[in-house]
């Protein structure tokens, strides 16, 4: 079931928006405004210098960027389906470890995301549906990515899962 929601709702993204659903280009275009904010001229450099789709991104509102607006929806849809299922906790005391693990795993990920041109929406997902071999590499680099993360998790003071006994 799940599956196929995921395929309807890609079908749907790209009849609604006019290309394949996507996540990460918007962090690049928040960090950049951000930067911008403080004075750093972020519209000179090639990401956005050397497209006008993306020059005009970085002018216009973030709110004019589909992919923002995507992004804001998934994380309104998440914080409400937490809400409703009893699961939504605001932490107070993170422990140091767990916070630099955190910061160092979403920094990986995120340059990750960059590099590769997508995350494991845009690489991976985008990547097999539209029958590229890049997606396919994308998931056998994310397995061997998945396997080192475990292997480092005890050093952040975290406890790797158990598998569960899916027995019905």
């Amino acid at each position: 079931m799940g599956a196929l929601l995921l395929a309807g709702l890609n079908a749907l993204t790209l009849w609604v928006s006019g290309s394949a659903w996507g996540v990460t280009s918007a962090f690049a275009l928040w960090g950049s405004k951000l930067l911008a904010g403080l004075g750093v001229d972020v519209a000179s450099w090639g990401y956005w210098a050397g497209s006008p789709d993306n020059a005009a991104a970085l002018q216009s509102s973030v709110l004019a960027d589909k992919t923002s607006v995507m992004n804001f929806g998934i994380i309104l849809g998440a914080l409400i389906a937490s809400a409703v299922a009893g699961s939504f906790v605001i932490h107070r005391r993170i422990p140091g470890r767990l916070a630099l693990g955190a910061v160092i795993g979403g920094l990986l990920m995120g340059y990750g995301a960059r590099i590769a041109y997508g995350c494991n929406i845009g690489a991976y997902f985008g990547g097999i549906a539209s029958f590229s071999l890049h997606g396919w590499l994308w998931g056998l680099v994310a397995i061997a990515g998945t396997f080192a993360g475990l292997k480092l998790r005890p050093a952040f003071g975290l406890v790797n899962p158990e598998p569960q006994d899916s027995a019905c």
